[in-house]
């Protein structure tokens, strides 16, 4: 993780020496919890004896390299969030040069893409985007349990919206996995899947089976999900969690969020 987060510095860095003047930059790293006082004998002149940008990059780098692990985490968000205030144009090149690396910008939050893929994101229900997000955020920083609370979220906010738009009653009083799967009855999900089989040339008798294994996998899937939410899930970050399974969890979070997205 320390070398990615070099990387994703290099990235910044680039960009803070190609848009920015020199006073911009020990602005911008200065709010970004960067001791502006280390850089005071540095200064741009006109002519011989001043500090060029990529001098002054050269000696942030110094001292970041001796940033914790956290604390180099935390300057980065910071940086990239007083980047794009200043130059929200930016975020398109920003998101182009990490996603070479591994990494993307959603929102104004640097993921890894083997957390979560952007584009797999924008073909998901946005009533569940932000709880997602936040889930990813709280992965990304080690918050495992609080992680996974997110993920849940994010299907309580599906949920909540279909039980409002079907009139199913008051999604609070049934259990994680009962509003999964009436809310995939409401949609009518496999209805509308036996209809695009039908079309694909497939046998009813092979769309009837297929139909039945769907239903229980979905069904089972949100009945895992709803046991890891009790047994990982705390907004306090204090219960044990398996990061495996929370990373897992994206995973069958996508899938359920992706049957309701109709």
């Amino acid at each position: 993780m320390q070398n990615n987060i070099n990387i994703i510095w290099n990235v910044l860095s680039a960009i803070l020496e190609e848009n920015f003047t020199f006073s911009n930059i020990k602005q911008i790293v200065g709010l970004s919890g960067f001791d502006r006082t280390i850089l005071s004998n540095m200064e741009q002149r006109q002519g011989s004896g001043g500090s060029s940008k990529g001098q002054l990059i050269n000696e942030i780098d110094k001292y970041i390299n001796d940033f914790t692990p956290e604390n180099k985490k935390h300057f980065i968000n910071l940086l990239t969030e007083e980047i794009l205030k200043r130059n929200s144009n930016l975020k398109t090149q920003i998101h182009e040069y990490l996603e070479k690396l591994g990494w993307q910008l959603i929102g104004n939050n640097i993921i890894p893409i083997e957390i979560f893929d952007l584009a797999e994101l924008q073909e998901l229900d946005e009533n569940s985007h932000q709880d997602l997000l936040k889930a990813v955020v709280r992965f990304r920083d080690g918050d495992l349990s609080g992680a996974m609370t997110s993920i849940c979220s994010s299907i309580d906010s599906l949920t909540n919206d279909i039980y409002n738009r079907f009139s199913l009653g008051n999604p609070n009083t049934a259990s994680f996995q009962e509003r999964c799967n009436k809310s995939i009855q409401a949609l009518n999900v496999l209805e509308q899947m036996e209809t695009e089989l039908t079309e694909l040339g497939w046998e009813a008798s092979e769309i009837t089976h297929f139909k039945k294994n769907i239903k229980d996998s979905l069904n089972k899937l949100a009945l895992v999900t709803q046991k890891l939410r009790s047994g990982m899930g705390d907004v306090h970050g204090t219960k044990p969690v398996l990061k495996s399974l929370v990373f897992d969890s994206f995973k069958f979070a996508q899938i359920l969020i992706r049957m309701m997205t109709r």
